[in-house]
Protein backbone atom coordinates (compact mmCIF):
# COMPACT_ATOMS: atom_id res chain seq x y z
CA UNK A 1 0.00 0.00 0.00
CA UNK A 2 1.30 3.41 -0.85
CA UNK A 3 1.65 5.84 1.85
CA UNK A 4 -0.88 8.42 0.77
CA UNK A 5 -3.11 5.49 0.61
CA UNK A 6 -2.40 4.33 3.62
CA UNK A 7 -3.08 7.73 5.19
CA UNK A 8 -6.22 8.27 3.64
CA UNK A 9 -8.02 5.00 4.04
CA UNK A 10 -5.59 3.72 7.07
CA UNK A 11 -6.91 1.31 9.21
CA UNK A 12 -6.85 0.70 13.20
CA UNK A 13 -3.62 -1.13 14.54
CA UNK A 14 -5.00 -2.22 17.87
CA UNK A 15 -2.89 -0.96 21.07
CA UNK A 16 -3.12 -4.73 22.18
CA UNK A 17 -3.32 -5.81 25.93
CA UNK A 18 -0.89 -3.49 28.04
CA UNK A 19 1.75 -4.70 30.55
CA UNK A 20 1.17 -3.60 33.99
CA UNK A 21 0.49 -4.82 37.66
CA UNK A 22 -3.26 -5.27 36.83
CA UNK A 23 -2.16 -7.83 33.75
CA UNK A 24 -2.91 -10.34 36.14
CA UNK A 25 -6.45 -10.10 36.46
CA UNK A 26 -7.75 -13.50 38.36
CA UNK A 27 -11.28 -12.53 37.66
CA UNK A 28 -13.64 -12.77 40.54
CA UNK A 29 -16.37 -13.50 38.20
CA UNK A 30 -16.02 -16.24 35.41
CA UNK A 31 -18.04 -15.44 32.20
CA UNK A 32 -17.89 -16.88 28.95
CA UNK A 33 -18.08 -15.48 25.27
CA UNK A 34 -22.15 -15.51 25.36
CA UNK A 35 -22.39 -14.55 28.83
CA UNK A 36 -24.09 -11.42 29.55
CA UNK A 37 -22.81 -8.18 31.24
CA UNK A 38 -25.06 -6.85 33.80
CA UNK A 39 -24.46 -2.99 34.50
CA UNK A 40 -25.09 -0.83 37.60
CA UNK A 41 -24.94 2.79 36.49
CA UNK A 42 -24.30 5.27 39.32
CA UNK A 43 -25.21 8.93 38.28
CA UNK A 44 -27.94 9.15 35.95
CA UNK A 45 -27.64 12.94 35.22
CA UNK A 46 -26.39 13.55 31.84
CA UNK A 47 -23.74 11.66 31.34
CA UNK A 48 -24.63 8.47 33.09
CA UNK A 49 -28.53 8.57 31.48
CA UNK A 50 -26.77 9.38 27.83
CA UNK A 51 -24.37 6.58 28.23
CA UNK A 52 -27.73 4.07 28.58
CA UNK A 53 -29.07 4.04 25.06
CA UNK A 54 -25.43 3.02 23.99
CA UNK A 55 -25.26 0.06 26.53
CA UNK A 56 -29.01 -0.86 25.64
CA UNK A 57 -27.46 -1.76 21.82
CA UNK A 58 -24.05 -3.97 23.05
CA UNK A 59 -24.71 -7.06 22.58
CA UNK A 60 -24.46 -9.03 25.99
CA UNK A 61 -24.91 -6.44 28.20
CA UNK A 62 -27.71 -5.51 29.89
CA UNK A 63 -28.44 -2.27 32.22
CA UNK A 64 -29.55 -3.64 35.40
CA UNK A 65 -29.45 -1.14 38.15
CA UNK A 66 -29.35 2.50 38.24
CA UNK A 67 -28.73 4.75 41.49
CA UNK A 68 -29.05 8.88 41.79
CA UNK A 69 -29.74 10.47 45.08
CA UNK A 70 -32.15 12.83 42.97
CA UNK A 71 -35.54 11.50 41.93
CA UNK A 72 -35.89 13.10 39.36
CA UNK A 73 -32.31 11.97 37.79
CA UNK A 74 -33.25 8.46 39.12
CA UNK A 75 -36.52 8.35 37.22
CA UNK A 76 -34.70 9.55 33.94
CA UNK A 77 -32.14 7.14 34.10
CA UNK A 78 -34.35 4.60 34.31
CA UNK A 79 -36.78 5.16 31.69
CA UNK A 80 -33.88 5.12 29.57
CA UNK A 81 -33.96 0.97 30.07
CA UNK A 82 -37.72 1.41 29.50
CA UNK A 83 -38.23 0.77 33.49
CA UNK A 84 -36.77 -2.69 33.30
CA UNK A 85 -33.48 -1.74 35.97
CA UNK A 86 -34.25 -1.62 39.33
CA UNK A 87 -33.59 1.60 40.87
CA UNK A 88 -31.55 2.89 43.88
CA UNK A 89 -31.11 6.21 45.97
CA UNK A 90 -27.94 4.37 47.95
CA UNK A 91 -25.11 3.06 45.92
CA UNK A 92 -23.67 0.89 48.37
CA UNK A 93 -27.17 -1.18 47.96
CA UNK A 94 -26.43 -1.11 44.71
CA UNK A 95 -23.08 -2.81 45.08
CA UNK A 96 -24.70 -5.41 47.75
CA UNK A 97 -26.61 -6.75 44.58
CA UNK A 98 -25.02 -9.60 43.87
CA UNK A 99 -26.81 -9.51 40.08
CA UNK A 100 -24.37 -6.26 39.36
CA UNK A 101 -21.08 -7.63 37.67
CA UNK A 102 -20.31 -3.64 36.99
CA UNK A 103 -20.66 -0.55 37.56
CA UNK A 104 -20.43 2.80 35.73
CA UNK A 105 -19.34 5.39 38.24
CA UNK A 106 -20.63 8.56 36.46
CA UNK A 107 -20.97 10.92 39.46
CA UNK A 108 -19.83 14.47 40.01
CA UNK A 109 -15.94 14.42 39.65
CA UNK A 110 -15.17 14.77 43.11
CA UNK A 111 -17.27 11.25 44.26
CA UNK A 112 -15.22 9.16 41.67
CA UNK A 113 -12.18 7.57 43.81
CA UNK A 114 -14.81 6.81 46.61
CA UNK A 115 -17.40 5.08 44.45
CA UNK A 116 -14.90 3.32 42.62
CA UNK A 117 -13.10 1.71 45.65
CA UNK A 118 -16.20 0.68 47.27
CA UNK A 119 -16.93 -1.06 44.49
CA UNK A 120 -13.82 -2.86 43.82
CA UNK A 121 -14.04 -4.30 47.61
CA UNK A 122 -17.30 -4.92 46.31
CA UNK A 123 -16.24 -7.22 43.51
CA UNK A 124 -17.39 -5.09 40.53
CA UNK A 125 -15.90 -4.46 37.80
CA UNK A 126 -15.45 -0.17 37.40
CA UNK A 127 -15.97 1.86 34.49
CA UNK A 128 -14.87 5.25 35.57
CA UNK A 129 -15.93 8.37 33.85
CA UNK A 130 -13.17 10.64 33.06
CA UNK A 131 -11.19 12.66 35.14
CA UNK A 132 -10.67 9.44 36.90
CA UNK A 133 -9.89 10.72 40.36
CA UNK A 134 -10.16 14.61 41.94
CA UNK A 135 -6.54 15.40 44.04
CA UNK A 136 -3.36 13.77 44.67
CA UNK A 137 -4.32 11.72 47.46
CA UNK A 138 -8.03 10.12 45.62
CA UNK A 139 -5.58 9.60 42.60
CA UNK A 140 -2.83 7.65 44.22
CA UNK A 141 -5.42 5.67 46.55
CA UNK A 142 -7.63 4.84 44.09
CA UNK A 143 -4.49 3.62 42.02
CA UNK A 144 -3.54 1.82 44.73
CA UNK A 145 -6.94 -0.30 45.34
CA UNK A 146 -6.93 -1.25 41.83
CA UNK A 147 -3.21 -2.84 41.93
CA UNK A 148 -4.35 -4.96 44.74
CA UNK A 149 -7.78 -6.18 42.52
CA UNK A 150 -9.05 -8.95 40.73
CA UNK A 151 -11.34 -7.13 38.59
CA UNK A 152 -11.30 -4.32 35.20
CA UNK A 153 -10.77 -1.40 36.11
CA UNK A 154 -11.45 0.92 33.18
CA UNK A 155 -11.02 4.57 32.88
CA UNK A 156 -13.54 7.07 30.80
CA UNK A 157 -11.32 8.53 28.25
CA UNK A 158 -13.05 6.99 25.34
CA UNK A 159 -11.30 8.71 22.35
CA UNK A 160 -8.56 5.67 23.34
CA UNK A 161 -10.78 3.98 21.71
CA UNK A 162 -12.03 6.24 18.66
CA UNK A 163 -10.97 4.74 15.06
CA UNK A 164 -9.94 7.43 13.90
CA UNK A 165 -7.91 9.01 17.10
CA UNK A 166 -5.58 5.79 16.79
CA UNK A 167 -5.03 6.37 13.47
CA UNK A 168 -3.53 9.92 13.65
CA UNK A 169 -1.81 8.49 16.79
CA UNK A 170 -0.24 5.60 14.69
CA UNK A 171 0.33 8.47 12.01
CA UNK A 172 2.77 10.74 14.43
CA UNK A 173 4.40 7.87 16.01
CA UNK A 174 5.70 6.60 12.18
CA UNK A 175 6.76 10.57 11.41
CA UNK A 176 4.22 11.52 8.89
CA UNK A 177 4.17 14.94 10.00
CA UNK A 178 7.83 14.59 11.02
CA UNK A 179 8.98 16.10 14.45
CA UNK A 180 6.29 17.17 16.41
CA UNK A 181 6.89 20.54 17.84
CA UNK A 182 3.36 21.61 18.83
CA UNK A 183 0.03 20.91 20.13
CA UNK A 184 -2.55 23.83 20.12
CA UNK A 185 -6.63 22.24 21.68
CA UNK A 186 -9.26 24.13 22.43
CA UNK A 187 -12.67 23.56 23.48
CA UNK A 188 -14.99 26.60 22.78
CA UNK A 189 -18.61 26.91 23.56
CA UNK A 190 -20.72 29.76 24.67
CA UNK A 191 -23.22 29.32 27.15
CA UNK A 192 -23.27 29.64 30.85
CA UNK A 193 -22.51 25.79 31.36
CA UNK A 194 -25.78 25.71 34.13
CA UNK A 195 -28.15 23.57 34.64
CA UNK A 196 -31.57 24.20 35.20
CA UNK A 197 -32.39 23.68 38.67
CA UNK A 198 -36.42 22.05 39.76
CA UNK A 199 -35.37 23.72 43.12
CA UNK A 200 -33.14 26.55 44.41
CA UNK A 201 -32.05 24.35 47.13
CA UNK A 202 -30.13 22.05 44.62
CA UNK A 203 -27.87 24.34 43.11
CA UNK A 204 -24.88 22.33 44.48
CA UNK A 205 -25.95 19.61 43.87
CA UNK A 206 -26.60 19.83 40.09
CA UNK A 207 -24.69 22.55 39.11
CA UNK A 208 -21.86 21.48 40.98
CA UNK A 209 -19.08 22.00 38.04
CA UNK A 210 -19.38 25.63 38.81
CA UNK A 211 -17.38 25.30 42.14
CA UNK A 212 -14.20 24.30 43.07
CA UNK A 213 -14.77 22.31 45.90
CA UNK A 214 -16.46 19.72 43.78
CA UNK A 215 -15.20 20.17 40.61
CA UNK A 216 -12.20 20.61 38.57
CA UNK A 217 -13.77 23.28 36.10
CA UNK A 218 -12.85 22.94 32.44
CA UNK A 219 -9.56 21.79 32.94
CA UNK A 220 -11.14 18.49 34.33
CA UNK A 221 -13.97 18.43 32.20
CA UNK A 222 -13.07 19.57 28.93
CA UNK A 223 -9.58 19.60 28.69
CA UNK A 224 -8.09 16.30 30.62
CA UNK A 225 -9.57 14.67 27.04
CA UNK A 226 -6.92 16.08 24.67
CA UNK A 227 -4.30 16.07 27.82
CA UNK A 228 -4.46 12.61 27.57
CA UNK A 229 -4.39 12.18 23.88
CA UNK A 230 -1.34 14.47 24.07
CA UNK A 231 0.11 11.65 26.82
CA UNK A 232 -0.73 8.90 24.32
CA UNK A 233 0.89 10.34 21.42
CA UNK A 234 4.06 11.52 23.12
CA UNK A 235 4.73 8.42 25.59
CA UNK A 236 5.59 11.07 28.58
CA UNK A 237 3.87 13.65 30.90
CA UNK A 238 4.52 16.93 31.15
CA UNK A 239 7.50 18.75 33.25
CA UNK A 240 6.40 21.75 33.80
CA UNK A 241 2.67 23.36 33.92
CA UNK A 242 1.81 27.15 33.61
CA UNK A 243 -2.15 28.71 33.19
CA UNK A 244 -4.25 31.32 33.74
CA UNK A 245 -7.46 32.22 33.76
CA UNK A 246 -10.70 33.86 35.49
CA UNK A 247 -14.42 34.77 36.25
CA UNK A 248 -14.99 37.33 33.12
CA UNK A 249 -17.69 36.83 31.79
CA UNK A 250 -20.34 34.87 33.83
CA UNK A 251 -20.18 36.55 37.19
CA UNK A 252 -23.39 34.29 38.81
CA UNK A 253 -21.63 33.11 41.56
CA UNK A 254 -19.39 30.28 40.34
CA UNK A 255 -15.72 29.63 41.56
CA UNK A 256 -14.43 27.61 39.05
CA UNK A 257 -12.77 29.89 35.85
CA UNK A 258 -15.32 30.53 32.95
CA UNK A 259 -12.31 30.38 31.10
CA UNK A 260 -8.81 28.67 31.04
CA UNK A 261 -5.49 28.90 29.02
CA UNK A 262 -2.59 26.40 29.71
CA UNK A 263 1.21 25.76 28.42
CA UNK A 264 2.69 22.35 29.11
CA UNK A 265 6.26 21.67 28.16
CA UNK A 266 7.38 18.05 28.00
CA UNK A 267 10.82 16.29 28.28
CA UNK A 268 11.29 16.29 25.09
CA UNK A 269 10.94 20.21 24.17
CA UNK A 270 7.12 19.30 22.76
CA UNK A 271 5.16 22.69 23.88
CA UNK A 272 1.38 22.36 23.91
CA UNK A 273 -1.06 24.79 24.92
CA UNK A 274 -4.94 24.52 25.40
CA UNK A 275 -7.53 27.02 25.68
CA UNK A 276 -11.12 27.31 27.14
CA UNK A 277 -13.86 30.07 26.61
CA UNK A 278 -17.48 30.17 27.62
CA UNK A 279 -18.11 32.81 25.44
CA UNK A 280 -17.30 32.44 22.20
CA UNK A 281 -17.95 29.10 20.42
CA UNK A 282 -15.69 29.94 17.44
CA UNK A 283 -14.51 26.44 15.73
CA UNK A 284 -15.41 24.68 19.11
CA UNK A 285 -13.38 21.66 19.63
CA UNK A 286 -9.75 20.96 17.89
CA UNK A 287 -6.29 19.68 18.31
CA UNK A 288 -3.56 20.60 16.15
CA UNK A 289 -0.34 18.98 15.68
CA UNK A 290 2.64 20.60 13.80
CA UNK A 291 5.89 19.25 13.21
CA UNK A 292 8.29 19.71 10.63
CA UNK A 293 6.76 18.11 7.59
CA UNK A 294 3.32 18.66 8.54
CA UNK A 295 0.39 19.64 10.34
CA UNK A 296 -2.30 17.50 11.35
CA UNK A 297 -6.10 18.84 12.27
CA UNK A 298 -8.16 16.80 14.60
CA UNK A 299 -12.09 17.54 15.32
CA UNK A 300 -14.39 15.23 17.23
CA UNK A 301 -15.19 13.22 14.08
CA UNK A 302 -12.77 14.09 11.29
CA UNK A 303 -8.54 14.87 10.70
CA UNK A 304 -7.01 16.82 7.69
CA UNK A 305 -3.16 16.75 7.28
CA UNK A 306 -1.10 19.30 5.65
CA UNK A 307 2.21 18.96 4.44
CA UNK A 308 4.83 21.72 4.80
CA UNK A 309 5.29 23.83 1.52
CA UNK A 310 7.92 22.11 -0.80
CA UNK A 311 7.63 18.86 1.25
CA UNK A 312 3.91 17.78 -1.17
CA UNK A 313 6.06 16.11 -3.99
CA UNK A 314 8.03 13.70 -1.28
CA UNK A 315 4.24 12.24 -0.99
CA UNK A 316 2.91 12.13 -4.05
CA UNK A 317 0.91 14.97 -5.96
CA UNK A 318 -1.57 16.10 -3.77
CA UNK A 319 -3.86 17.50 -5.93
CA UNK A 320 -4.30 13.73 -7.79
CA UNK A 321 -5.09 12.32 -4.43
CA UNK A 322 -8.85 11.43 -3.65
CA UNK A 323 -10.12 13.21 -0.78
CA UNK A 324 -7.51 16.10 -1.13
CA UNK A 325 -9.25 19.66 -1.79
CA UNK A 326 -9.35 23.29 -0.57
CA UNK A 327 -10.69 23.26 2.80
CA UNK A 328 -12.12 26.85 4.84
CA UNK A 329 -9.08 27.42 5.55
CA UNK A 330 -7.79 28.09 1.69
CA UNK A 331 -5.22 25.63 1.80
CA UNK A 332 -5.32 22.18 0.10
CA UNK A 333 -5.38 19.29 2.87
CA UNK A 334 -6.19 15.59 2.69
CA UNK A 335 -9.05 14.46 4.84
CA UNK A 336 -8.14 11.55 6.95
CA UNK A 337 -10.39 9.23 5.77
CA UNK A 338 -11.52 6.66 8.74
CA UNK A 339 -15.23 6.51 9.03
CA UNK A 340 -16.54 7.84 12.48
CA UNK A 341 -17.84 5.49 15.22
CA UNK A 342 -19.58 6.97 18.56
CA UNK A 343 -16.01 6.40 20.52
CA UNK A 344 -18.02 6.46 23.96
CA UNK A 345 -20.28 3.54 22.29
CA UNK A 346 -16.44 1.97 21.22
CA UNK A 347 -14.72 2.09 25.04
CA UNK A 348 -17.95 0.47 26.11
CA UNK A 349 -17.79 -2.26 24.01
CA UNK A 350 -14.37 -3.05 25.07
CA UNK A 351 -15.59 -2.92 28.17
CA UNK A 352 -17.79 -5.85 28.35
CA UNK A 353 -14.66 -7.47 26.37
CA UNK A 354 -11.90 -6.82 28.95
CA UNK A 355 -14.95 -8.31 31.66
CA UNK A 356 -15.11 -11.42 29.31
CA UNK A 357 -11.48 -11.79 28.47
CA UNK A 358 -9.89 -10.63 31.23
CA UNK A 359 -7.32 -8.02 29.68
CA UNK A 360 -6.60 -4.52 31.26
CA UNK A 361 -8.17 -1.63 29.17
CA UNK A 362 -6.10 0.54 27.34
CA UNK A 363 -7.77 3.16 29.35
CA UNK A 364 -6.77 2.10 32.56
CA UNK A 365 -6.03 3.60 35.98
CA UNK A 366 -2.50 4.00 35.01
CA UNK A 367 -3.25 6.20 32.14
CA UNK A 368 -6.29 7.97 33.73
CA UNK A 369 -3.71 8.49 36.52
CA UNK A 370 -1.18 10.60 34.63
CA UNK A 371 -3.87 12.60 33.17
CA UNK A 372 -5.66 13.09 36.56
CA UNK A 373 -2.37 14.30 38.13
CA UNK A 374 -1.79 16.81 35.00
CA UNK A 375 -5.12 18.14 35.74
CA UNK A 376 -4.51 18.43 39.32
CA UNK A 377 -1.30 20.40 38.34
CA UNK A 378 -3.09 22.48 35.86
CA UNK A 379 -5.53 23.61 38.51
CA UNK A 380 -2.97 24.67 40.95
CA UNK A 381 -0.91 26.44 38.66
CA UNK A 382 -3.67 28.40 37.58
CA UNK A 383 -5.64 29.02 40.85
CA UNK A 384 -2.01 29.84 42.63
CA UNK A 385 -0.48 31.61 40.09
CA UNK A 386 2.58 29.35 39.96
CA UNK A 387 4.64 26.88 37.40
CA UNK A 388 4.25 23.53 38.81
CA UNK A 389 6.58 20.84 38.03
CA UNK A 390 5.54 16.93 38.05
CA UNK A 391 7.55 15.96 41.19
CA UNK A 392 10.36 13.28 41.49
CA UNK A 393 7.65 10.36 42.10
CA UNK A 394 5.56 11.33 39.19
CA UNK A 395 7.99 11.50 36.97
CA UNK A 396 7.81 7.91 35.14
CA UNK A 397 4.65 7.80 32.57
CA UNK A 398 2.88 4.39 34.06
CA UNK A 399 1.30 2.33 31.24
Amino acid sequence: MKRREFIAKGGLVSAGALVGTSAIYGMANSFSVNNRVNIGVIGTGDRGSGLIPLLNQIDGVQVAACCDVLPFRLEEGLAKTENKAKGYSDYKKMLDNKDVDAIIVSTPFYTHSKIAMDALDAGKHVYCEKTMAKGYQGINDLVKKVSTSSTVFQTGHQYHNSKLYAHVVNLIKQGEIGKVALFECQWNRHGNWRRPLPDSDLERAINWRMYREYSGGLVAELCSHQIDFIHWVLGENPKKIMGTGGIDYWKDGRDTYDNIHLIYEYPSGVKATFGCLTSNAFENYQIKVQGDKGTILLGSKEAWIYYEKGLEKEYGDVDGVSGATMNAKGSKGILIDVPHQNPSKLALIDFKENIINHKLPISNVHTGANTAIAVQLSLDAIYNEKIMHWNQHQTKMVR
